[in-house]
């Protein structure tokens, strides 16, 4: 379907513009965000877990990591391996996620709105499909 990426792409930037609004409340930004609802729906997780999450690099994700133990919504907590960084949200960061969640729950609701609930649902479970093809033509750039 010609033009699929481009309208995509306006949309994803529009959603990442507002995100990013609604976020800044708290000092946040959706990447900082994305590291702490990470950490409340998997627990305690380390470095590796999130940058595999998000198809990020390591060191990116140490940054945010950095970022958002300077404003204490989370800690680093003892891994099995003393090199291993397990981390988890402090109550401050639970706080935060739930009143972010609320915000981006509405979000989700008024930008959906006017759009069917089976159509609702068929994006949702399309979307992940798409981004499964998208990472299995990279795992074939060598092939």
């Amino acid at each position: 379907m010609e033009g699929f990426f481009q309208r995509y792409l306006s949309l994803y930037r529009s959603l990442i513009t507002r995100l990013n609004e609604l976020l800044s409340t708290y000092e946040l930004s959706y990447s900082l965000w994305q590291v702490i609802f990470h950490i409340k729906n998997n627990g305690p997780s380390t470095l590796v877990d999130i940058s595999n999450q998000y198809n990020v690099e390591k060191p990116t994700i140490t940054r945010r990591v950095h970022r958002l133990e300077e404003l204490q919504m989370v800690k680093q907590i003892p891994g099995k391996d003393r090199r291993e960084k397990v981390i988890q949200l402090t109550e401050i960061g639970e706080q935060i996620y739930r009143e972010c969640r609320t915000k981006i729950t509405t979000l989700e609701i008024s930008v959906m709105k006017g759009i069917a609930e089976e159509e609702q649902k068929i994006a949702f479970h399309i979307l992940p499909k798409i981004q499964e093809n998208i990472l299995n033509c990279e795992g074939n750039k060598s092939e």
